[in-house]
């Protein structure tokens, strides 16, 4: 390691002082000009994780579905996955040194790693449309170099498609071809073939409505949609042509304010979907004949793909484990729908997309999605074996292993991707021969409120139960199982957010004004038994 070479590219580099991130679930996050000197130690981390690996790494320049002044960066590890826990820590320490304490720093890390120095490192780049992310994405290159790794830079790529290069060019191809042109061609075959399995009843010509919140994801599809206009028609809205990125639009506003996206006209019952701002999430929704805004998110989402998953297994006659993951945030009448009517068993986990992606590593088929459209399907060997050994089947049990394995294939397995799941949603629609209204009517949402409490110091509360209880301060729990007896289907959580110092209420039960009025209650007692600050919460807050 050529430390004199590093602490003079480190100074073109400069870290402002005092600033001091944290390297979070994505990654780091703040304003663009920020960041010059984090994506340069993070071009030398991911050198020295690949290295470490004998592995492609993966940086991918976003700020997600922030706004445009904002920019970010994070690394992908060798399956396509978020960065190892104990090299977010090497981030965070890396990104908040000092200039002097620079070399010290790396040896540090190359130390308690066991990196070998001498061996090649391989990281690919990807960025966003954000106007900072060409310049910023340099300075990840400038230190994948000086550390003597070799790059290659995509460019302009979503997300998920990162995550995607990263998986093939360390699977030896198996998983599909590490270009664009791969991504968008296995992708579209999987869905072709399923398309022409689905009767052609009533939709025969099917055509979507996609916000593409001003960002990557109009680009990518443009691109793509040549390859698959046969089986579905795609209409672009904020296209980036000229909206600001994330502004009124993406699937973050959509789910937030619970209405459509500014410049995009709906019909009544007309399918629309919106992708966040790198496109790795996606939620759909609709207006009925009333004109009233019908969201459809991620809880939905997962249900009708787990449906659809159990349904075909039970066809191909197997005895394949399937299991969907939720955070605590899943409706509740989600999680009751698929465990009393569908039979299928829900599993909960903490927060945050590494740990449903590592819960649903355990099953045969784990299907996992946050209630924000952030998710995908997993698939074991297990199933790969079945698919083959298919081949002996009587038709109808082929037919249904064939569908099977095209489902597999138009999953990005390797991240939540709103381009992959929007046609796994459109395969299964056209299959099942459902509208939206009816897709929509699987299940009622149970009417939920959420609120934040100002605390002084959010570590006052910690959790068990998957977030769904807490332990501690005191007394806290007992209060708030007290309250939820005083309501119908109700329950209600609080948990510390990751970020600041608030403490995330989360109340539902049978009615809207019951939900409002135990979420309320709840806040309360957190703001009196957790050290609220400033306003106690009110009634109507």
């Amino acid at each position: 390691m050529d430390l004199g070479a590093v602490t003079k590219y480190s100074a073109l580099h400069a870290k402002p002082s005092g600033l001091i991130l944290q390297y979070g679930t994505a990654g780091f996050r703040t304003k663009a000009e920020h960041l010059d000197h984090v994506m340069f130690r993070m071009g030398l981390l991911a050198a020295l994780r690949s290295k470490q690996t004998k592995s492609t790494i993966g940086v991918m320049v976003t700020a997600s579905h922030n706004p445009e002044e904002d920019n970010g960066v994070k690394l992908v590890d060798p399956l396509g996955e978020m960065l190892a826990p104990s090299w977010e820590e090497h981030a965070t320490c890396l990104a908040n040194a000092e200039e002097q304490d620079m070399q010290r720093v790396l040896i540090d890390i190359s130390e308690k790693e066991a990196v070998n120095l001498q061996q090649n490192a391989f990281v690919v780049v990807g960025r966003d449309t954000r106007p900072s992310s060409e310049k910023l994405s340099q300075s990840v290159i400038d230190g994948v170099t000086v550390l003597g790794g070799e790059f290659h830079d995509y460019g302009l790529l979503t997300t998920p498609q990162l995550h995607y290069m990263v998986y093939c060019r360390n699977t030896g191809s198996r998983y599909g071809k590490a270009t664009l042109e791969g991504y968008y061609q296995k992708l579209s075959k999987a869905f072709m073939e399923l398309i022409k399995q689905a009767s052609c009843s009533g939709d025969e010509y099917r055509s979507l409505k996609v916000d593409c919140a001003n960002g990557i994801g109009a680009l990518k599809l443009r691109e793509m949609e040549h390859y698959f206009s046969q089986g579905l028609s795609v209409q672009l809205f904020n296209d980036g042509s000229k909206g600001k990125l994330n502004h009124l639009c993406g699937a973050d506003f959509v789910k937030s304010h619970q209405k459509p996206p500014q410049g995009m006209e709906i019909k009544s019952n007309e399918r629309c979907c919106s992708f966040d701002g790198d496109a790795d999430r996606i939620v759909y929704y609709y207006h009925d004949a009333d004109g009233h805004f019908h969201l459809i998110d991620g809880d939905k989402i997962a249900t009708l793909i787990s449906s659809f998953l159990k349904e075909l297994l039970v066809e191909i006659g197997e005895s394949l484990n399937i299991g969907v993951v939720q955070t605590a945030y899943a409706n509740g009448s989600s999680t009751r729908y698929l465990e009393e009517v569908m039979k299928v068993p829900v599993y909960c986990t903490k927060t945050g997309v590494k740990h449903l992606h590592h819960k649903a590593q355990e099953f045969d088929i784990g299907v996992y999605f946050e209630a924000n459209g952030h998710g995908t399907a997993l698939f074991s060997t297990a199933v790969e074996m079945k698919i083959k050994q298919s081949e002996q089947l009587e038709e109808k049990k082929r037919k249904a292993a064939k569908m099977l394995e095209n489902i597999i294939d138009l999953f990005n397995q390797a991240a939540g991707d709103a381009i992959s799941d929007m046609l796994v949603i459109e395969a299964i629609l056209a299959l099942k021969g459902l509208t939206v209204q009816q897709w929509d009517a699987l299940y009622t949402d149970l009417p939920n409120r959420q609120l934040k409490v100002q605390v002084a110091d959010r570590r006052v509360i910690s959790t068990t139960n998957a977030e769904r209880q807490a332990v501690t301060p005191p007394g806290l729990q007992e209060t708030i199982n007290d309250l939820v007896k005083k309501y119908k289907l109700s329950r209600a959580f609080v948990r510390p957010s990751g970020t600041e110092d608030v403490v995330r209420v989360y109340a539902e039960a049978d009615s809207q004004e019951s939900a409002d009025h135990l979420a309320c209650e709840v806040s309360l007692a957190v703001f009196q038994l957790a050290g609220g600050i400033g306003e106690r919460p009110q009634p109507g807050f």
